[in-house]
């Protein structure tokens, strides 16, 4: 069975096709996924892709989603996984109303639910306001985050640009290329204070930023617009994936969930 992983990241299985923006791993093919699926028709039966559709403009999406489909054949399934809107928004009004009445604790909780619902689509640097609040010396919610984002112990707390204990510095060459180059330095001097406009423009178009977001109602909606099948919604070790425990690509080894503020969402093509 030919398993497709679109946008992997730094999360794949050498039993499956991954593909990335940028193939920077044994196992992953380097590819602008704005340009297409790089296959052919009907070429799998499986297509997965977490944490994704989100960084697409919204009229962007239904062509991603027809790409999709395109590469699957008769029958296949597509599992889609992206944050959940709508959890994000219920637990906002619980803390909120929570934060109102002086609940201990509650505070920090409603403004990291404020960095969930906005961070990502606002900030203008990599990690944001999100990155600054994991690096506190303190962190006032740290078993909330956890319950949020799915860490599971202090070294997976690089996964969101927070430096782990014990970590090594960067290389002599990541620190060559992080000083501004000459070239750069002639842009700043020809451009003033338009290049920090012009450097804004180049991180809101890394990939990092969310472009759209998504619940239960809107995503079956979506798919469902494409032409897909049998949508439903599903739990993170769930899925009609045969061995789809074995991948952990949604369900660490101890089964917990790698990002528990997702919507899991499969369909299929029709056969």
């Amino acid at each position: 069975m030919e398993m497709l992983n679109l946008g992997c990241g730094r999360r794949f299985h050498p039993a499956w096709i991954n593909v990335d923006f940028a193939g920077n791993a044994p196992h992953v093919l380097g590819h602008d996924l704005k340009k297409g699926i790089p296959f052919a028709d009907k070429s799998f039966q499986v297509v997965y892709h977490s944490h994704l559709l989100e960084h697409f403009p919204r009229e962007l999406a239904p062509g991603f989603l027809r790409e999709c489909y395109r590469v699957l054949g008769p029958g296949g399934l597509l599992r889609v996984v992206v944050p959940d809107l709508e959890g994000i928004a219920k637990l906002f009004l619980e803390r909120l109303s929570a934060a109102a009445a002086a609940q201990p604790g509650a505070d920090a909780d409603y403004d990291w639910l404020m960095l969930e619902l906005y961070d990502q689509t606002v900030r203008t640097e990599p990690g944001g306001a999100m990155k600054r609040y994991l690096q506190q010396a303190e962190i006032p919610n740290r078993e909330f985050i956890a319950s949020r984002m799915g860490w599971l112990d202090e070294s997976q707390q690089g996964e969101f640009g927070v430096p782990t204990a014990g970590a090594r510095g960067p290389s002599r060459w990541a620190r060559i290329l992080r000083r501004k180059t000459w070239h750069e330095r002639f842009k700043r001097l020809i451009l003033g204070a338009e290049y920090e406009v012009l450097q804004e423009g180049r991180f809101r178009r890394s990939g990092e930023m969310h472009a759209w977001m998504y619940d239960r109602f809107s995503l079956a909606r979506l798919l469902d617009s494409i032409g897909f099948v049998e949508i439903r919604r599903c739990a993170a070790a769930e899925s009609a994936i045969a061995d789809w425990a074995l991948y952990r690509l949604d369900v660490e080894s101890n089964g917990a969930v790698r990002k528990p503020d997702s919507l899991f969402m499969e369909c299929r093509k029709p056969g």
